[in-house]
């Protein structure tokens, strides 16, 4: 493999990376404030990059104007997915709760697309296709301005958790009886991260939808987010970037070499066997917090 193509390989798989980042965003924001794993957030990115056609394709809005009535109304679904299916299971085994995020999941996986059509629908985000060169390697100029926006989304999410609100969802997650005694609305909080996780699993799907099309398989992003979130920390929104970077520059190297030789499809085994090996030697990630328990 010449040099070119190897950087070529890298900088559109870093690309890629921080777009799947984005979608691994919602994960770590819902455990960061309730010690929850949010397995739906694959079907989320997809209902948004649906909600995301409807505006910009559908209704004719601008762009910019179209994601972000879709991240509005997917901040309300956020919101009422908390008051109706989880808020209701307080006190309830932890298994039990992410059974109903995987129920969530596998329902709006079937639902969406049934009601709003299974085929690809092309949704265009005004940017431009014409290709562009670095020296002798070609980059992606969608997922160059995709990471972008990817990038700029989870900064601002950064400086919200350094905030008052961020303060406040973190003494959320470190412990809630004290955030009770505080004043602090555990119930708020953790419902407004179900509303942020929402929002970026939009961006993400719209990001996505406007490269690939939309349609039901925009549910796997989940595979890639877990294995971001996971490899970076669960609690870590910096660790998000740093994974996101590596599990997309795994992927387009893994392609770049292996997929001649076999016949394609590495690309999908490098998330599974990033989460596998982040578990054996070190689960907490890179950045997360490590939980040691007196017993």
């Amino acid at each position: 493999m010449d040099l070119a193509l190897f950087g070529e390989l890298i900088i559109n798989g870093a690309l890629v990376g921080l777009m799947y980042a984005l979608a691994a965003l919602g994960i770590v924001l819902v455990y960061r404030t309730s010690g929850l794993a949010n397995l739906a957030q694959g079907a989320i990115a997809m209902l948004g990059g649906y909600l995301g056609w409807i505006t910009i394709a559908w209704l004719g809005l601008h762009p910019i104007l179209g994601a972000l009535v879709a991240m509005v109304v997917m901040f309300a679904i956020g919101l009422g997915i908390e008051r109706t299916t989880l808020r209701p299971l307080i006190g309830q085994p932890v298994i039990m709760i992410i059974m109903v995020t995987i129920g969530l999941e596998i329902l709006m996986r079937g639902l969406v697309p049934g009601l709003l059509g299974s085929g690809v629908k092309r949704l265009d985000l005004g940017i431009s296709d014409a290709p562009l060169f670095l020296g002798d390697m070609l980059i992606n100029r969608t997922y160059l301005v995709s990471a972008g926006i990817a990038l700029i989304i989870i900064l601002a999410t950064l400086a919200l958790f350094n905030s008052r609100i961020g303060i406040m969802l973190r003494a959320v997650s470190d412990d809630q009886t004290a955030s009770w005694s505080v004043g602090i609305r555990v119930e708020w909080a953790i419902a407004f991260a179900w509303g942020l996780a929402a929002v970026t699993g939009t961006a993400a799907g719209i990001l996505w939808g406007g490269s690939q099309g939309v349609d039901w398989t925009l549910s796997l992003l989940l595979i890639k987010a877990l294995a971001i979130a996971i490899l970076g920390g669960l609690d870590s929104i910096v660790g998000v970037v740093v994974a996101g970077l590596i599990v997309g520059v795994a992927e387009a190297i893994a392609s770049g070499l292996f997929d001649p030789l076999v016949g394609g499809g590495t690309r999908d085994i490098v998330a599974c066997v990033i989460i596998l090996a982040t578990l054996l030697v070190k689960p907490e990630g890179l950045f997360g917090r490590e939980h040691i328990e007196r017993v």
